[in-house]
């Protein structure tokens, strides 16, 4: 369990930075975004490539910016 936060936080944080969002964004999003992004990456992209904590690295981190993506689009700053 703990090591599944872990993972989650550093998949959010590296969608994060490739979306410039990793300072607007603090720990918990960068979990949440990390967990739902691994859950809907790997749902639409499969489990390709490697894998920690049963999570698929590259789809988990396409689904985390999905995840960043829409919720910037619905809360973003204007």
């Amino acid at each position: 369990m703990i090591w599944s936060l872990i993972i989650g936080a550093l998949i959010g944080a590296v969608a994060g930075a490739i979306t410039n969002r990793s300072e607007s964004q603090g720990c918990i999003f960068n979990i949440f975004a990390g967990l739902v992004g691994s859950a809907i990456g790997q749902s639409l992209f499969g489990y390709w490539g490697p894998s920690l904590a049963g999570m698929a690295l590259l789809p988990s981190v396409l689904g985390a910016i999905i995840v960043i993506a829409v919720v910037d689009l619905l809360f973003g700053r204007k």
